[in-house]
């Protein structure tokens, strides 16, 4: 009886031997093939996004650039000599520009998107300051010193360009 419980052990390891090795190859051919095919799954999702992303971040520098105070001051004139409707039409222009690019804020970083944020924030509290100035004392005056202080210091949204071609830089 012995002798066949020996015998019967002999064939059973051998056999168990070969099942595990087996079941060790499977697994690991399994996962490979999981990774292999989330790479090319990754892959095709990038050379997809990658033409959105790029159109994304082009907007926001078109933004960037159109919140500019130079260029926001030289494309929007003042209606009236009052200061106070020119504050509020220029900031209602820069709300309109920032709600129409948006949704930009998918494609891009949190940082970039943090930084576009500011710079336009940035812009809004550089014309409440000129706006409130006690020496300004019409529309017209206020884009001067608006753009006395642009030369002097520079715009804003110039850091926030640089970070956004830093970023597409990393793309590539």
């Amino acid at each position: 009886m012995e002798s066949k419980i020996v015998d019967l052990l002999f064939n059973i390891i051998p056999a168990v031997i070969v099942g595990v090795i087996s079941f060790y190859f499977f697994s690991l051919h399994t996962r490979n093939e999981e990774k292999r095919r989330r790479f090319l799954l990754h892959r095709e999702n990038q050379k997809q996004s990658l033409p959105l992303r790029l159109q994304a971040y082009e907007r926001i520098v078109l933004f960037l650039e159109r919140i500019s105070p130079g260029n926001l001051l030289t494309r929007i004139a003042p209606i009236s000599e009052d200061k106070k409707d020119y504050e509020s039409l220029l900031i209602h222009t820069i709300d309109q520009e920032f709600e129409h690019n948006l949704t930009q804020q998918i494609y891009v970083s949190d940082e970039c998107w943090n930084t576009v944020k500011a710079s336009k924030n940035a812009t809004i509290a550089l014309i409440r300051k000129t706006a409130l100035k006690e020496d300004v004392d019409s529309a017209n005056k206020m884009r001067e010193v608006i753009l006395t202080e642009l030369i002097e210091k520079g715009a804003p949204s110039d850091t926030a360009i640089a970070i956004i071609k830093e970023e597409i830089t990393d793309l590539f």
